[in-house]
C-alpha cells in the first residue's frame, strides 16, 4: 500500500469516527408509549385502601376516621374486591371487629399486613398499567412525603418510607411485573388525571417543582409520562406551591368524569378554592387529544366552612370533586351540609349506570384529603 493511499485510510477513518460521535447529538426520535394507565371509569378488579392506624399519629387520629373507612368498604364490597392494608396484625383483628360490628360480609375484602406511614393511598399506592401485549403491571413511582414536608400536628419531617414500599410489596404479593421509577420521577396519583384517552391533566407546581423533582423540564416530565401512562396530550395548570401539604393536586378541583367531560366548579368556587384566575382560564379552554373542547359538570363547593364531627370549625369550604368512581356506586365526600345533595344528585346525572353515595369525610377533610385521596383502583385483567 502506498503512502497515498495510506493517508486516504486515515483520513476516511477519523472522518467515520467523527460521523459516528456527531450522530449521538443527533435528536433522537419522539419517545414511544410503552405503557397505558386505564381511566379510573374502566371495570376495576378491586379498590386498595390503607386502613389508618395510631402508630404515626395517636388513638384520637385513628379513632376519628375508621367511620369512613368502614363506610367506604360496606360501599364497595358490592361493586368489586377490597384490598385492604392494616398495619400490622392486631391492626387487622381490630378492623374486622369493625366491620363485623356493621355486619359487612368480607368474602370481598382480603388483607395485607404491611406497615404504612399514614392512608394516602392514592398518592403513594401502586399505578396499575397494561404493557403492549395488554399485562397488567405495576408501576412504583417515587414518594417522598409531598415534598419532604413538615408534619403541622409534630412538627417533623413527615414520614413516607414505609408507604413508598407499597407499590413494591404490592406486586411481589401478586406476582405481578413491577416498573420501579424511584429514580425517573416523583410523582403521586393525585398529581395527575387521565382521560383514558391520552390525555393528562395536572397542576405544575405538584410535579415540576424543586421538593420533587430538581431541574426537571415540562418537557422532560411529559416524555416520562408518555412512556409509562400513554399520554400523548397535555392540560397543564401552573398551580400553587406551598398553599397546602400537595402543593395543589389537580384531583381537588378538577376530574375527568369521563373521556370527554371534566368536572370541576363555577369560577367564583374555584377562586374560593385558591385556584388562581389564569389556571381556570386553561382549565376551561382545555382541549383533548383530537382539539376537540370538553363538556364540564359543575358542582359547587358546600355552603358552610366544614365542621368535623366533634365539632371544630376548619374555617374553609369542601370540595365534592375528590370522589371515586367504583364499578357499580360513585363515592362522593360528603360534609352534613345542605349542598351534599345538591352534589350527589349533579354527578349522578354523569353516571346512570352507577349509584352515588356520600362517604362522611369531615375528620378526613382536617387531615388535607378526601376520598379520591385514599383510595386507589386496580384494573380487571
Amino acid at each position: 500500500m502506498t503512502k497515498m493511499n495510506i493517508t486516504l485510510l486515515i483520513l476516511l477513518t477519523i472522518f467515520s469516527s467523527c460521523q459516528k460521535e456527531e450522530n449521538i447529538d443527533e435528536p433522537t426520535n419522539e419517545t414511544e408509549v410503552m405503557y397505558i394507565m386505564p381511566a379510573e371509569t374502566e371495570i376495576h378488579e378491586g379498590t386498595w385502601l390503607q386502613w389508618p392506624h395510631h402508630y404515626q399519629y395517636g388513638m384520637a387520629y385513628r379513632n376519628s376516621l375508621d367511620a369512613t373507612w368502614v363506610s367506604m368498604t360496606k360501599e364497595l364490597v358490592s361493586s368489586e374486591k377490597v384490598h385492604i392494608i392494616a398495619y400490622n396484625q392486631t391492626e387487622k383483628d381490630r378492623i374486622i371487629s369493625l366491620l363485623n360490628t356493621e355486619s359487612i360480609l368480607l368474602t370481598n375484602v382480603d388483607f395485607k399486613s404491611y406497615k404504612t406511614d399514614d392512608t394516602w393511598i392514592r398518592d403513594n399506592g401502586p399505578i396499575y398499567v397494561r404493557d403492549k401485549k395488554g399485562n397488567l403491571v405495576i408501576e412504583d413511582w417515587g414518594f417522598n412525603g409531598w415534598g419532604n414536608k413538615i408534619d403541622d400536628l409534630t412538627g417533623l419531617l413527615i414520614q413516607s418510607k414505609n408507604c413508598n414500599k407499597i407499590p413494591s410489596k404490592i406486586a411481589s404479593d401478586q406476582e405481578i411485573t413491577k416498573i420501579d421509577l424511584n429514580s425517573e420521577m416523583i410523582n403521586e396519583g393525585g398529581s395527575v388525571e387521565i382521560d383514558g384517552n391520552g390525555t393528562l391533566m395536572a397542576c405544575k407546581s405538584s410535579i415540576l417543582n424543586n421538593n420533587r423533582n430538581p431541574g426537571m423540564t415540562q418537557a422532560q416530565a411529559e416524555k416520562i409520562f408518555k412512556k409509562y401512562l400513554g399520554v400523548t396530550n397535555f392540560i397543564w395548570l401552573d398551580g400553587q406551591a406551598g398553599i397546602e401539604i400537595t402543593d395543589q393536586h389537580i384531583d381537588g378541583f378538577a376530574k375527568f368524569g369521563n373521556s370527554n367531560t371534566i368536572v370541576t366548579m363555577e369560577p367564583n368556587d374555584l377562586l374560593e378554592y385558591d385556584v388562581k384566575q389564569t389556571d381556570i382560564n386553561k382549565l376551561y379552554s382545555a382541549k383533548d387529544k383530537n382539539g376537540n373542547a370538553y363538556s364540564f359538570l359543575k358542582v359547587p363547593l358546600t355552603q358552610n366552612n366544614v365542621v368535623t364531627t366533634n365539632g371544630t370549625n376548619l374555617g374553609y369550604k369542601g370540595s365534592y370533586v375528590n370522589y371515586y368512581i367504583a364499578n357499580n356506586k360513585i363515592l362522593v365526600p360528603n360534609y352534613n351540609d345542605p349542598n351534599d345533595a345538591t352534589a350527589n344528585a349533579i354527578i349522578q346525572t354523569l353516571y346512570p349506570t352507577r349509584v352515588v353515595v356520600g362517604i362522611d369525610v369531615r375528620n378526613l377533610y382536617k387531615n388535607g384529603g378526601m376520598i379520591h385521596c385514599v383510595t386507589q383502583q386496580q384494573p380487571a385483567q
